[in-house]
């Protein structure tokens, strides 16, 4: 009689290879974020070593806080700007590279090679560039117009360098993608729009935007987590919150609470804010997404 042969069971081996993953995301995401709401419910003294319960008071400050919510508007106001402007002009751009024939990975390369810079790097190289008076731009803008560049001390004109320079560093982030998924499109569309006399602007709007919105929405969820959190080192480097808390985001607010002020009572429920505030508007786009983006051909 022949031996019945049980199924396989992959099961400890499933486990066994997710292990460390999951060790991994308790570690370093799930342990510190417990952490930042339990020490939000504190207040910190003497750099964090004494803690005393303080339960919302944290938060009711920050809602009190003038200065909170100015960083807050102002936080969101950026936001919006540069996720609009990185996947309105990202996309401008990848529809003008897919049509080129000649030269097209030399342009890719050109437009995509700011966003490799580090932050750091970018940061310091555009402090030769854009410096009142003395930059390089900064210099034949003045003398070649009417503009007068003084980002050290007019607030408007700091928030404006910054946003500009925000979608500057991560529109290569965005022609990567855009420039794969408009040339995933069937061929097939496009020759036939051009058969019925459709013009390139039309197409653009007809074809290829509708066939590419689920990469645009997820560039502007992608967008929107870039614009709160990894600006942090262009706003130490190039403004350093200022001229008068102009650009004194959350992410660069809650940094100098934790450790500059030694707050860090504070700067965890500004985290926890933070987080929330993020995770809302995430969830608003794909919804709102899902009522435009088109899955599939």
């Amino acid at each position: 009689m022949a031996q019945q042969i049980k199924p396989y069971d992959s099961t400890p081996q499933a486990v066994l290879l997710l292990l460390p993953t999951v060790v991994v995301l308790i570690a370093f995401l799930y342990y510190p974020g417990l952490e930042t709401f339990r020490l939000s419910l504190y207040e910190t003294l003497f750099l964090g070593q004494q803690t005393q319960w303080v339960g919302l008071g944290n938060f009711v400050e920050l809602a009190g806080s003038e200065a909170y919510r100015q960083s807050f508007l102002i936080s969101v106001l950026f936001a919006a700007i540069v996720v609009v402007g990185t996947v309105g002009i990202g996309f401008i751009i990848s529809y003008l590279l897919f049509a080129v024939d000649i030269g097209s990975s030399t342009y890719l390369v050109a437009a995509i090679w700011p966003y490799a810079l580090p932050p750091a790097v970018a940061a310091i190289l555009l402090n030769f560039i854009l410096p009142p008076n003395l930059g390089i731009f900064t210099h034949y803008l003045e003398a070649f117009t009417p503009f007068t560049l003084d980002w050290f001390n007019n607030g408007r004109q700091a928030f404006g360098m910054l946003a500009v320079v925000a979608v500057w560093k991560q529109l290569g982030y965005n022609i990567i993608f855009t420039v794969a998924a408009l040339n995933n499109v069937p061929t097939t569309l496009t020759e036939s729009a051009k058969i019925d006399g459709v013009g390139r602007f039309r197409m653009m709007y007809k074809v290829y935007i509708p066939l590419v919105s689920p990469t645009l929405a997820f560039l502007v969820v992608m967008n929107t987590i870039y614009s709160f959190f990894s600006t942090f080192p262009l706003v130490d480097l190039l403004t350093s919150g200022g001229p008068s808390g102009a650009t004194n985001f959350l992410i660069f607010k809650l940094y100098r609470d934790a450790f500059e002020f030694s707050s860090l009572g504070l700067a965890s429920a500004e985290s926890v804010i933070l987080f929330v505030l993020v995770a809302v508007l995430m969830y608003i786009q794909i919804r709102a997404s899902e009522g435009y983006a088109q899955y599939g051909v």
